[in-house]
Order: C-alpha cells, then structure tokens, then sequence
C-alpha cells in the first residue's frame, strides 16, 4: 500500500489556517514529501510523523511556501533528532544555490557547520526521469513563474502512480500525464480564473476534468477564494491531516 498524507494543503497566505504544501508519501520502499513548506515540521508532528523517517524530499519549484520547510528539517537532524543517514532533496536548477542561501540567512551559525550526515542536493530538469530508493520520478515543466524552472511531478512507486501539480496554470500535459494515475493532486488557488498563466482555478478544472485520465482528482493548494467556495465546488479538495490509500 502507499499512503499519502496531505501534510498542508494551503496556499503561500495560509488562508483557511491551513498548512503550506507539503505531502507525505509513505510506501514499503521509501519515505518522502512532495515539497517542503515552512509549517511542515509543526504538520509532522501535528499529525504524529516522525521527520527522521523520510529519505528524501521532491520540491516542484523555488517560492518559499513550497521549500521554506528545508532548513527546518536540517535543523530537527540537527538538534532535536540527531541524523546520521543521507538525506537528498531533488529540485529544479537553482535549488543548491537557493537552500543555502536560505539556510544560512535563517541559522547562520548552523550553516556553517559540517552536518553529521550527508545531505546531496540534486538538480533534476524537466522531461529527465530519474529513480531514487524504488521510486521512478518524472519531473515535467509546468507554467508558473517565468524566472524559475518550475515542475510538475509523476511519481511511480510500489505499483502505484501520483501525479502532482505543483504551482501552475492549465497545461494541457496534465491531460497526457494524467494517463494511468491513481491520484492528482491538484493546484486550485482561486475559484474563478483570475491568474490564467501561473495558478490554476476552480473553473478551469472543472471544465477539463473530463479530459483527465486520472482515478481521482484531488484539490488542493486552496486560496481563500476557493475556501469561499467550498460549497460550490463538486470535485474532492484536500484537508489538512487527510490520507489517501492507493
């Protein structure tokens, strides 16, 4: 079986006093999260995770609500759950750079020490598969903030597929990718679209959701707009602390 734990399901505002993204993919081959938000440790723990558990970490692009959560995580290996294993976190050009960036501006002291355990930042581009621990990964571009590379996920483990948005307009790959996959989680910031080209909205969904070839679509990344909305809308949205069983 393989579980996926909607860690947080909320937008980069937190509206609804919902979680930034994050989502916990628990198999018999690995531990992981799709993206990495900053409230991911408080999430963990909130929903009774151990963080020491995860092997490596996916992240869909470099804005802070999707990998704030990073230099948290080196902190709990740091501190308060001593690691010695690796840990590999996979993201788009840029990310080695930006991590460290971010760590260091957060916890200089901290940066500057040698970790106790190995922590390798691999930079992955679009439409380059890769495989880490039994896991088959398909990063694919998504359109979203023109200065960055931004990605989408297919994620193939234990005989069972999820395919992930990340932050993104409508791109007719999620149709192609969609093929096959037991759950989409998918990016729904506004109910009405009102940012075409960089997030997703409820409408447009709604109308493609027949094109999709997925077996369940599951909302998410939900701004206050579609939280206003909830009773309106008549596809699935994720909840912060849900679990998926494929």
């Amino acid at each position: 079986m393989v579980r996926v734990t909607v860690l947080g399901s909320g937008d980069a505002f937190g509206s609804g006093g919902r979680g930034h993204s994050a989502y916990l993919i628990a198999s018999s081959s690995a531990t992981f999260l799709l993206d990495c938000g900053p409230s991911v440790l408080q999430t963990l723990k909130r929903d009774g995770h151990d963080p020491g558990a995860i092997d490596f970490v996916l992240l869909s692009h470099l804005h802070g609500d999707h990998f704030g959560g990073v230099p948290f995580l080196l902190m709990e290996y740091l501190y308060e759950q001593p690691r010695t294993r690796p840990l590999a976190v996979y993201g788009p050009p840029g990310t080695e750079r930006r991590l460290h960036v971010l760590f260091t501006t957060l916890y200089e002291h901290s940066a500057r020490q040698p970790l106790p355990f190995g922590l390798d930042v691999i930079e992955v581009p679009p439409g380059v598969a890769f495989a880490v621990r039994g896991v088959q990964v398909l990063p694919f571009a998504v359109p979203h903030a023109a200065e960055l590379v931004c990605l989408g996920f297919r994620v193939d483990v234990d005989g069972r597929c999820i395919l992930y948005s990340g932050d993104s307009g409508w791109t007719e790959d999620f149709v192609t990718h969609t093929r096959g996959v037991d759950v989409f989680l998918c990016e729904c910031s506004t109910y009405e679209p009102r940012m075409r080209d960089f997030h997703l909205s409820y409408r447009e969904i709604a109308a493609r959701a027949r094109d999709l070839g997925c077996r369940r679509l599951v909302l998410t990344h939900l701004g206050g707009e579609s939280l206003a909305h909830l009773n309106d809308i008549t596809l699935e949205c994720a909840r912060d602390g849900m679990t998926i069983d494929l």
